[in-house]
């Protein structure tokens, strides 16, 4: 039997929303001779191109991209669907003696990638009386339900996120098992070595200042007509699309909740919330090699440096 490690390595791009993971993904396919694996929730729906900070074609400088466009917005997005897809995309690229890339923020899905998440059944049913349980009683309410039940589940899961706290209720009653025994630990499964995880880190001042101008951007270059068409498609029926960020307060100016100004000054709030979590998400695994972003000087010699670093020879192989 061939050894793992002497596969291609797999390299993902971490961190916070706003700091360039995109292009930097795409400037390390381009010195590695790999493809792009977005690990972005968002990203997964076609049409939700602007509010996604999505690449266009023109962008990706040739390098092809995998799991963009992939669902419908009335569609769910699942955890353990993204996983199947993912780790098929990647075993895929590499028996082309190509490099996977794996790019994105999206903290639970890039874990479920690298490592050895594992999920637990569903029953609609036991959801559904857990989610009448969350609007009768409130979010908080279950969770510290959950905190009776599961503290470990709890303590990795934010009072206020009625899914998370829903799913991981339901899971431990249909399991029986306590939720945090199917969360993995800080070990890549054998079969996906080797691995390297390159992290971007921007000062918090200078994170948020981006949000703005990201969300100005968006918005001048037109999320309000985007959401309005992907409205007419359903937006507003999909459980997972209709909450993405900028969408879902789009939604509601469209729907004559608030003005275009506070859905915007809303989207900057809460992209700045999200990446604080994220940055929190990241940090907690130590297998992250972080670099800082704003700094000048060639960010992918760093990156590369970074691959090299863990996987010797890696890069000169490829060049």
């Amino acid at each position: 039997m061939a050894d793992p490690l002497d596969q291609p390595p797999l390299v993902a791009v971490v961190g916070p929303t706003a700091t360039g993971k995109s292009d930097l993904g795409v400037a390390l396919a381009l010195a590695l001779g790999g493809e792009v694996v977005s690990a972005d929730a968002s990203q997964l729906y076609r049409g939700m191109d602007v509010g996604t900070a999505k690449l266009p074609p023109e962008q990706r400088r040739g390098v092809r991209h995998h799991l963009l466009d992939v669902l419908d917005v009335r569609e769910d997005a699942s955890v353990a669907a993204y996983q199947r897809a993912a780790r098929a995309a990647v075993a895929e690229i590499r028996s082309r003696a190509a490099v996977p890339v794996l790019v994105g923020g999206s903290g639970l899905y890039v874990r479920a990638v690298l490592d050895g998440l594992q999920f637990p059944g569903a029953d609609p049913a036991v959801r559904a009386r857990w989610q009448a349980e969350a609007r009768r009683l409130g979010a908080p309410a279950l969770h510290a339900r959950l905190a009776e039940l599961d503290p470990a589940a709890a303590a990795a899961v934010l009072p206020s996120n009625e899914r998370r706290v829903v799913r991981a209720l339901e899971a431990i009653e249909v399991s029986g098992r306590p939720f945090s025994a199917t969360m993995p630990t800080y070990v890549h499964p054998p079969e996906l070595r080797p691995v390297v995880q390159v992290g971007l880190r921007v000062p918090r001042p200078v994170l948020d200042a981006r949000i703005e101008t990201r969300v100005a951007e968006m918005a001048a270059d037109g999320l309000v007509d985007e959401v309005r068409a992907l409205a007419a498609a359903g937006l507003a029926e999909g459980p997972t699309a209709s909450r993405a960020l900028g969408y879902a307060q789009v939604l509601s100016h469209l729907a004559g909740q608030c003005s275009l100004a506070d859905a915007l000054a809303e989207t900057v709030r809460a992209t700045r919330r999200l990446a604080r979590r994220q940055e929190s998400w990241f940090r907690r695994d130590p297998r992250v090699h972080w670099l800082d972003a704003d700094l000048p000087g060639d960010l992918l010699a760093r990156a590369l440096a970074a691959v090299e670093q863990v996987v010797p020879g890696a890069v000169a192989s490829r060049a």
